[in-house]
């Protein structure tokens, strides 16, 4: 059985707890044990919720490896009175350690824009914002569909591949009319739309773009926003595949308790 500074391990060795932002909080959260003993299993989850504590210990995990920091914040009390620190309080009651990887596994050379991109059937991708002197590292992907699509399919696509029943969408160029060349952040990449629209791409797929970003860049590249859950749950699938490739046999299990927030009516 490994121990838990082996599956840590594992993780940091595939996203380097320093190609995070100097924003971050990658790393544990909650370590109620000591590195070195024996792990029983892992869930993973995008967001470490109550809930997503108490199915942790009700499935015989003691780790809990999530996308989003549980602190994000620094914590002035722990009280119970906020649902980050139920789920702190329930984490150490329960004795299940908490480590997050958030922009670090962002970042990392095989981390979640190259699933997306993989997942969307992109190929010749490359960083979109690489780390400087890395360009295997850094923030989003751009790469190109094998055979040029519409507007409407590559949404049809976007919609499918990323689960998300709804997107919001800008008029796009009128230059260019289908997509062959695409970039792409996962989670908050609004930042990133002139850096793909220097690069050349005809669409440019993140979420929680903001209204002025549509209206100043909304006609120079089709804007794809799905949903932030949407463009991230897949974290959980390269965690378990990292841990499960490391230690097979091992028990490893995605949350199923857990829900995106964001309801769409």
């Amino acid at each position: 059985m490994p121990t838990f500074r082996d599956i840590i391990s594992a993780i940091e060795a595939f996203a380097n707890p320093s190609l995070q932002e100097s924003w971050d909080n990658t790393g544990w959260q909650v370590r109620p044990m000591a590195p070195d003993s024996p792990c029983s299993g892992v869930m993973t989850c995008l967001d470490v919720t109550p809930a997503v504590v108490d199915e942790a210990a009700a499935k015989g995990c003691d780790l809990i490896i999530s996308h989003h920091p549980l602190i994000f914040k620094g914590l002035r009390h722990i009280t119970g009175e906020t649902q980050v620190e139920t789920a702190v309080l329930s984490a150490i009651r329960a004795g299940i350690g908490v480590y997050s990887s958030h922009t670090a596994l962002d970042s990392a050379p095989q981390g979640v824009s190259h699933r997306l991109a993989a997942m969307l059937g992109l190929t010749d991708v490359s960083v979109l914002a690489p780390q400087p002197g890395s360009p295997d590292t850094g923030l989003g992907i751009i790469g190109h569909f094998p055979t040029p699509l519409t507007r409407e399919e590559t949404v049809v696509k976007v919609k499918e591949v990323y689960g998300s029943p709804v997107v919001r969408c800008s008029s796009g160029s009128d230059a260019s009319p289908t997509v062959r060349t695409l970039a792409l952040t996962s989670g908050s990449g609004g930042e990133f739309i002139t850096r793909a629209i220097a690069a050349g791409a005809d669409a440019y797929v993140t979420s929680d773009t903001r209204y002025h970003d549509f209206v100043d860049f909304g006609k120079q590249i089709f804007i794809i926003d799905t949903g932030h859950f949407e463009s991230e749950k897949c974290t959980k699938s390269i965690f378990s595949t990292i841990i499960s490739e490391k230690f097979p046999n091992f028990a490893v299990r995605m949350s199923d308790t857990e829900q995106n927030p964001v309801k769409y009516i």
